[in-house]
């Protein structure tokens, strides 16, 4: 039997940025050093493959400090973590890794500077997502507001109207950020913002590739966790970018094939914190029940490393 023509859409970048690529690395790392078990506080990245790949090799991943052994290496997560954690850390004499994504850490010195200045800051953010709770934990309780949508924004009490600035997570979408900001300087004249945005590069690039495919494509595929902001979000840009139809797969059997029946064209793209691998086994799966043609779609280039923490390049 003769398979439907289908042509594939792939978004590029995709897939793993610098931040995850680092973190990954760190844990690989602090295992061959110092063998296992290496325990991590909170999910590395979230994806579960990566995770459970990590876990076999000998990570052993936990919420809360509390259930690490002094006696064992910790790493904090790319997400990045309250103050009191590392704090913890030192006062246990623990040896620990800080995996937290620099340009996560990059919002949390700017929240920190502008404390100092005696501002008070507001965070637009997801209450409870690990990024989150990281960067309002840099400061004591009340120093930073969150704020999720432009209807927190009416309502927020602040201290005082002309001391104010804000910062924002990195793994938002780039126009949700843009009405809550509005939102922001039209109650809040005087709030300073970041001198460069805070939402990422991956992100942003992310979202760029996946809005020129949306036009063109019947439906999107998204390999990415349901706990993962930027893969969430990446569904989200491609439905307000026209595309009818946008779905978030862990895995090639998560794929709703019912959905895709009579679809001739096809995007796909990954998270920042999903594996190449994974983008494969859904265009294998792909390939199995279509006769596919792949265009990349580039929007732009990557070539950002981070280096891992000198404590790891070292001899034991």
């Amino acid at each position: 039997m003769t398979k439907p023509p289908l042509t594939l859409f792939l978004a590029a970048p995709r897939g793993f940025c610098a931040g995850v690529d680092r973190a990954i690395k760190i844990v690989e790392m602090a295992i061959s050093k110092w063998g296992a078990p290496v325990y991590v506080r909170h999910e590395i990245v979230h994806n579960k493959y990566v995770v459970d790949d990590l876990r076999a090799k000998g990570a052993v991943f936990v919420e809360e400090l509390s259930d690490c052994p002094d006696d064992r290496p910790v790493i904090f997560s790319a997400h990045g973590v309250p103050k009191a954690v590392p704090a913890e850390a030192e006062r246990r004499e623990m040896v620990f890794v800080d995996a937290t994504c620099p340009l996560v850490s990059k919002v949390h010195i700017e929240a920190e500077r502008h404390s100092e200045a005696g501002l008070q800051i507001i965070m637009i953010g997801h209450a409870g997502h690990p990024e989150t709770i990281g960067t309002m934990g840099q400061l004591p309780a009340g120093e930073v507001l969150l704020v999720e949508t432009v209807e927190d924004v009416a309502r927020v009490t602040v201290r005082d109207p002309e001391k104010l600035a804000f910062v924002t997570q990195t793994t938002l979408s780039v126009d949700d950020t843009i009405d809550i900001v509005a939102a922001l300087r039209a109650r809040f004249p005087a709030i300073r913002g970041p001198h460069k945005e805070d939402i990422c590069y991956a992100t942003t690039n992310r979202q760029e590739a996946v809005k020129a495919i949306a036009g063109k494509a019947q439906a999107m595929l998204v390999v990415g966790a349901p706990n993962s902001s930027n893969s969430r979000r990446l569904v989200e840009v491609a439905r307000r970018a026209g595309c009818g139809y946008s779905q978030l797969v862990q895995r090639a059997g998560d794929i709703d094939w019912r959905a895709l029946e009579g679809v001739e064209n096809i995007g796909v793209t990954a998270g920042a914190s999903a594996p190449e691998l994974l983008v494969k086994e859904v265009i294998d799966a792909l390939c199995a029940r279509y006769d596919v043609t792949i265009e990349e779609v580039e929007t732009a280039q990557e070539n950002v490393e981070f280096k891992v923490p000198r404590v790891l390049r070292q001899p034991a």
